[in-house]
């Protein structure tokens, strides 16, 4: 009888809650480490998930805000939110024996180095995921769009035993896998499509649809799109020419009420990936001399609403 994989969730939001989910329901032994209202309905109710792919319960549910709690496990899933990953580093080193496998699933281009920063280079992978999902509730997670897949891949070598046991592990779940040549560009690629995006959203306060339409808008995005693309290659990052004309086809093909989550995040007065996204671009374009004046226009707009969520503004 095959063993199950020891895992540990750190972060139950969206995109937690829905991979560690189908996780248990393939067989795994999932801890869920949450916070707040989120664990407390966990707790009494299980984790629930709506989904275009189905919906599925886990009741009860492995679930604690103490990961010292949990014991080494095989694999922690890193998905918190890009702007907590430094504050969780030193908890996550709690989780990890001699061959633990992390994988961060963040909007952005940092977290697997901070998380390096902390854990040393050998446990920590590099990943991403592809799916729209939200918390509708404490407790409750919907799937609302995308199929959800996961990316990962050595940050630092070619594919390798560990990679392979993560994609098996994910396949047995349902979820869709895909194991790049160079992990860095599919991080990049992504980002190249959720900071504009997410940024524009933020600004303007419509859905994709709108975005998408009206030529003012589709300009700048289309144009932020193209200022990451430079900031990626000036990183020495390799990306194809016409990436942004690409990743603007893909928007296009995005249900029109579709939303990013920065934009979600922000119009409810909470803490954003601002900084994570716009500014990382802002700050990676001027650490090559690279100017990104669509980024930045977003990024200094934005930086009120969210220095007033974090409850710092002047």
């Amino acid at each position: 009888m095959e063993v199950a994989v020891r895992i540990a969730v750190f972060g139950a939001g969206g995109v937690g809650g829905y991979f560690g989910a189908r996780l248990v329901n393939a067989g795994q032994d999932v801890t869920f480490i949450a916070r707040g209202m989120h664990l407390e309905a966990i707790r009494r109710d299980g984790l629930r998930v709506s989904s275009i792919k189905g919906d599925c319960v886990v009741r009860p549910a492995h679930v604690t805000d103490d990961p010292t709690t949990v014991g080494t496990v095989d694999v922690v899933l890193v998905s918190v939110k890009a702007w907590q990953v430094p504050e969780i580093a030193p908890e996550v080193r709690t989780l990890l024996g001699p061959k633990t496998v992390v994988v961060p699933l963040q909007n952005g281009v940092e977290a697997a180095d901070q998380l390096a920063a902390v854990l040393g280079r050998e446990p920590v992978v590099g990943g991403l995921c592809k799916i729209m999902t939200a918390v509708r509730a404490p407790g409750h997670i919907e799937h609302s769009g995308l199929k959800p897949t996961v990316v990962c891949g050595e940050l630092y070598g070619t594919a390798t035993r560990r990679i392979e046991r993560l994609s098996g592990m994910f396949q047995q779940a349902g979820v869709a896998v895909e194991v790049p040549a160079d992990i860095h560009t599919e991080i990049w690629k992504k980002f190249l499509l959720i900071a504009p995006w997410g940024g524009m959203g933020a600004v303007t306060r419509v859905s994709v649809e709108l975005i998408r339409k009206v030529p003012e808008t589709r300009d700048m995005l289309a144009d932020a799109m193209r200022e990451v693309a430079c900031v990626a290659v000036a990183h020495g990052v390799e990306l194809e020419s016409d990436i942004a004309t690409r990743t603007l086809t893909f928007i296009d093909r995005l249900p029109p009420e579709a939303t990013a989550s920065m934009q979600r995040d922000l119009d409810a007065g909470r803490p954003s990936e601002l900084e994570a996204q716009n500014g990382a671009v802002v700050r990676f374009g001027n650490a090559r001399g690279i100017q990104t004046p669509v980024n930045a226009f977003i990024y200094r707009v934005l930086r009120p609403l969210e220095l007033t969520a974090r409850g710092t503004a002047c």
